[in-house]
């Protein structure tokens, strides 16, 4: 695989990197034995969160033994000094190692203060002096939070999502990271699951040598794709830009990009993540796993909805989320009446 080099850190990763989110979801074997293979296939960057649950201990257990060989990164929810170097380490011994190369706040709403030897930046400095990792970064769903990071000199890198469907707004953070030499790191390359190509997806990302994908996957057959499409040399051209015209043109506009900036707030506890979305999912994936009893019942809580507005002042896109909740559960009703799938 083509190699990127992350920024004024100097690591040089591999194009298409290992995002650990999703093999939360499967079993610890077989997420262990997932990483295991992604290394043995060449990648060398897996990028993590203690907020993963048992993602680290399933880095542990497949990559302990090659440490030295790969790089590993993950993040704290903490904000504060204190929260964020015991989450640091709790993280190294879930994942069997004495340190980290990457620590970075995780979704930050905000930079936090520099000057304050309390905050959850201090943390990033005294671990990296004493050791615990090699540079520090962020973590951000907010691109004033991105570009005033990527701006600041006080960080490695920049975490953000980006993608085909990403605004030019957003992929100004591309340059702004560039020029001041931030390693970018692109999460939700997939948008959630809402793109519909993952050859334009990686081809999207082959027009920027500094842009790292880390791709979310939670099985072999979505890592081999990608691995195939480094291994062919796919490479932007008229067909994909055709196929990633219509997915602009589909998803222009207020739709919900899965980050769950909202979810901690709701005090309905609506599964706002996949409620507001969920028409988009059952037209662009199979619709079979969003109509099982335990996604119903997800979407009968939206009528719990109390308009309370906190999920739309916590969207960095700006969307009325309680109104995409109401037009998402119509859909959704119609769509399950369409298929003869009984909500009750």
């Amino acid at each position: 695989m083509k190699m990127k080099r992350l920024g004024r850190t100097g690591l040089m990763m591999t194009e298409n990197s290992f995002g650990a989110l999703p093999v939360q979801r499967v079993s610890t074997g077989d997420g262990a034995a997932l990483l295991r293979y992604a290394y043995d296939q060449g990648v060398n960057f897996f990028d993590t969160a203690r907020f993963y649950t048992d993602s680290e201990e399933k880095i542990g257990l497949g990559l302990s033994d090659v440490r030295r060989d790969v790089y590993i990164a993950t993040k704290s929810m903490a904000r504060d000094r204190r929260g964020a170097l015991e989450q640091l380490d709790v993280s190294l011994r879930c994942m069997k190692t004495d340190y980290v190369d990457l620590m970075q706040l995780h979704n930050a709403p905000a930079l936090p203060d520099e000057c304050d030897p309390e905050s959850a930046y201090a943390a990033l400095l005294e671990a990296k002096k004493i050791g615990k990792c090699r540079f520090i970064g962020i973590t951000t769903h907010r691109r004033d939070v991105a570009l005033a990071a990527a701006e600041s000199g006080l960080y490695d890198t920049v975490q953000f999502p980006l993608n085909y469907l990403s605004t030019d707004e957003d992929l100004a953070l591309i340059e702004a990271c560039a020029k001041n030499d931030v390693g970018l790191i692109a999460m939700k390359g997939m948008s959630g699951g809402l793109i519909s190509s993952p050859r334009a997806a990686y081809a999207f990302f082959t027009q920027y040598d500094n842009v790292i994908p880390i791709w979310g996957v939670q099985n072999k057959s979505e890592l081999d794709d990608f691995l195939r499409f480094a291994r062919e040399g796919v490479a932007m051209n008229e067909e994909l830009r055709e196929i990633i015209k219509k997915d602009r043109a589909e998803l222009a506009g207020n739709f919900c990009r899965g980050c769950g900036y909202c979810m901690p707030t709701c005090p309905a506890h609506i599964a706002i993540s996949d409620a507001a979305r969920m028409i988009l999912m059952l037209r662009r994936a199979p619709w079979q796993e969003y109509t099982t009893p335990a996604f119903i019942a997800k979407m009968k809580n939206v009528n719990n909805c109390t308009n309370c507005g906190a999920c739309h002042a916590h969207c960095p896109y700006g969307l009325n989320t309680p109104v995409l909740l109401r037009e998402n559960y119509a859909d959704f009703l119609a769509f399950c009446g369409e298929k003869g799938i009984s909500i009750e």
